[in-house]
């Protein structure tokens, strides 16, 4: 096992160590069941020559009972074993599971943005899942059948040592084909998970895109992609398939030819004198017995070191840096002062700079909306007072501090984000606007949904703001779902609100409706929008022009439009197309 694989095997034992009682005691059971089944070999030779041979009444009538007894022993030790080991392998991947669900809440968004979600979806399900085969199924079929290889070796020893030695012959070749096969399982197991990860990014990628597939005939490509990734799947667990049983084969064959020595020398007269018929029979059966054990010994390592790849594909997650949160500057609230001072930025794994030595002073309660082409910074802008992303160069402050000497928490609690990719999840439109917020009256939820005019369609649904939306919203209309987050920041109540095409989905009536809300939201509050309709920001305090990183122009919108530059040509093709 190399180094890798040997820290990989401690860590995962390290989930074990407080699950040690229970751990030990499926333990014992395992080796009580393989010394069970080896006693009961061992007494075939005193049945055959004391019972049948010497014709031994005693032995003979308690044969039954004794038969009876040691499977009831078999059964209790099994049920203990499995039972406890089942509880422990659980455990551990209930634990491992929480940790990967709160590891990745806690990850920074500029990972998550090189992520695939089927990819870390399959971590959270598939790649535990075999850590939990490792854990129960692998390690006792490991346990149990060595200590009952174990145990069959000693009564062949114990009956004849000389028709026992011929089985040593086995252990050099049977520990040349397990080296290089588990080599092969590790390969193998590791393409396996890629694998996974792929069926289930295709997967997630066909019903998140469902509507779109069919409005563009997209079916037979994804049904095409799909194969594909499936069929490399297929094959990859087909490799391992070949391995496993390639393997078992060879080392039957090898024992066959060790089994043939045992016979003959069995047969040569020498031996013959020696031997009665019970202690052949014995060493005979345990020999017969033998091949099941070692079988499943070899077919176990491709379950133990697909479990040790999936435990290293979770640690590799669990041992990303989370987000940095070294600040120790709590607010109870902020006015909402924030600069930006020479701030740039470039995307992970790209060489494009999308910030270039931005500049900006925005004052408590003014509203301030960022105007420019697709790609030009303006959301990258935004996601930097949240800190969602962290600037190559140049600080933020907020009321004079920099931003990342606040505590996080604190931070975020200061600001309402509405934007237009909006997340609902699976609840009630209720809790939906009250995501967050423990301490929140239900008049307060009712106040808010007025302001947004959420009631205008929870009133027609029968139960009103607790009707549920569905998975992210799917059965409402994407205004309904951008009325519902809108009502959430207004719960928030937050003296920072950030925008980011808000209203997008609105149609016109709604979206003068909810420009009035938000008129009373915005009231007070220092105010970031981001807006494509440059009709929705005409009476922003100051409106910022970017054009490929950079501020090319700032004012209100009567000085803008009079300095006839980038914002006079916006609104001019704006109003053109209108």
């Amino acid at each position: 096992m190399t180094e890798k694989y040997t820290s990989t095997f401690k860590r995962l034992f390290s989930y074990i160590k407080p699950l040690k009682l229970v751990f030990g005691f499926a333990i014992l059971g395992m080796i009580a069941n393989a010394a069970i089944d080896a006693y009961f070999i061992s007494q075939i030779q005193t049945f055959i020559d004391r019972g049948i041979t010497a014709r031994e009444t005693d032995i003979l009538a308690y044969a039954p009972i004794f038969v009876v007894v040691i499977f009831i022993m078999r059964g209790a030790s099994n049920y203990i074993a499995t039972y406890g080991l089942g509880w422990v392998g659980s455990k551990v991947v209930a634990t491992m599971r929480q940790q990967l669900f709160e590891k990745m809440m806690s990850l920074s968004v500029s990972y998550h943005d090189t992520q695939s979600t089927g990819n870390l979806i399959s971590k959270i399900t598939y790649d535990t899942e075999q850590v939990e085969n490792a854990c129960s199924k692998a390690l006792m079929v490991l346990v149990r059948e060595g200590a009952f290889v174990i145990g069959l070796m000693t009564i062949m020893f114990y009956h004849s040592w000389q028709l026992s030695i011929a089985m040593l012959v086995l252990v050099p070749f049977i520990a040349v084909i397990v080296r290089y096969v588990t080599k092969r399982f590790r390969v193998i197991a590791n393409r396996i998970q890629q694998a996974m990860g792929n069926v289930t990014k295709q997967s997630e990628q066909m019903i998140s895109g469902h509507k779109v597939i069919l409005a563009f005939g997209g079916q037979e490509k994804e049904r095409s992609e799909f194969d594909a990734v499936n069929n490399h799947n297929r094959q990859q667990r087909m490799k391992m398939i070949a391995t496993k049983n390639l393997s078992v084969s060879i080392i039957q064959i090898i024992a066959s030819f060790a089994m043939a020595v045992v016979l003959f020398m069995a047969a040569q007269p020498d031996m013959l004198n020696t031997l009665t018929p019970g202690t052949f029979t014995a060493v005979i059966t345990a020999m017969m017995t033998l091949l099941r054990p070692l079988k499943q010994l070899t077919n176990v390592n491709s379950e133990f070191q697909r479990g040790l790849t999936a435990a290293q594909s979770v640690f590799s997650v669990l041992d990303q840096p989370s987000e940095v949160n070294s600040g120790t500057h709590v607010k109870e609230r902020v006015s909402g002062d924030i600069s930006f001072e020479n701030l740039s930025f470039t995307y992970p794994n790209t060489e494009h700079q999308v910030i270039q030595d931005l500049s900006l002073d925005i004052k408590a309660g003014q509203m301030v909306a960022f105007v420019g082409r697709s790609g030009s910074g303006k959301t990258t802008v935004s996601n930097f007072v949240p800190r969602y992303y962290q600037p190559d160069a140049g600080s933020i402050k907020l009321d004079g501090v920099d931003i990342q000497d606040f505590e996080l928490k604190n931070l975020r609690s200061h600001i309402a984000l509405v934007s237009q990719h909006v997340t609902l999840f699976n609840d009630s439109i209720a809790n939906n606007i009250a995501y967050g917020d423990k301490e929140v009256t239900r008049e307060q939820i009712e106040e808010a949904a007025q302001l947004a005019h959420v009631t205008e369609f929870a009133d027609q649904m029968d139960n009103g703001l607790d009707t549920e939306v569905g998975e992210n919203g799917v059965l409402l209309s994407g205004g309904q779902r951008q009325r519902i987050a809108i009502a959430r920041a207004i719960l928030r109540n937050a003296p920072i609100l950030i925008m980011d095409e808000a209203t997008s989905a609105l149609d016109t009536e709604s979206e003068r409706a909810i420009q009035d809300a938000l008129g009373q939201l915005m009231n007070n509050r220092t105010s970031i929008v981001i807006a494509h309709r440059l009709s929705t920001i005409e009476n922003a305090d100051v409106i910022v022009v970017m054009e490929q990183g950079k501020i090319v122009e700032k004012g209100s919108h009567q000085e803008l439009i009079e300095a006839k530059g980038a914002y006079a040509a916006l609104h001019q093709l704006q109003f053109g197309e209108e």
